[in-house]
């Protein structure tokens, strides 16, 4: 295991108050969670972000075939134009996923777009920085870094051979 529950929530907690430090005067977040674990993280973030954000902010679902992403869909679609768009993900591995979720919000003319994911991997083969990391690991292209969760709750992340 690399993340019990309670330093995955102290984790969460932290990239929320550097999210609203880094984004002080901002009036209005989209947080985007990347189905299927993305969403939870997103959820948590807005809920720990929010006493901490003086802006608006809503959190929106991203659905995407991880294997082939040719289509990316939103739960809801809304005005993204000018606004901050926060990415996330629960584990960025080769930035590929991200990468193709990006795509269709760049045709939404944001203003800025930030990414965050619980856990990193040392794997980048697509250009993808992340603006805020819970965890970086570094691991063999044979291991991966499963996050587990449930009822919403992020219960751990461990690592698989």
């Amino acid at each position: 295991m690399v993340l019990n529950a309670a330093s995955a929530d102290k984790k969460l907690r932290r990239m929320a108050l550097e999210i609203a430090e880094r984004n002080e005067g901002v009036k209005e977040m989209f947080i985007i969670g990347i189905k299927e674990n993305g969403i939870y993280i997103a959820n948590k973030i807005e809920e720990y972000l929010q006493p901490h954000f003086a802006g608006k902010l809503k959190t929106i679902a991203l659905t995407i075939n991880k294997k082939k992403p040719n289509e990316v869909i939103l739960s809801e679609e809304v005005s993204m134009e000018n606004k901050l768009i926060l990415l996330v993900d629960d584990v960025a591995n080769s930035g590929k996923t991200m990468l193709y979720a990006l795509r269709p919000l760049l045709l939404k003319f944001p203003g800025q777009i930030q990414t965050l994911a619980l856990v990193e991997r040392t794997h980048k083969m697509y250009p993808i920085a992340l603006n805020y990391v819970g965890l970086s690991v570094s691991t063999t292209k044979k291991e991966t870094i499963v996050v587990t969760v449930e009822d919403g709750n992020i219960t751990g992340a461990f690592l698989k051979i």
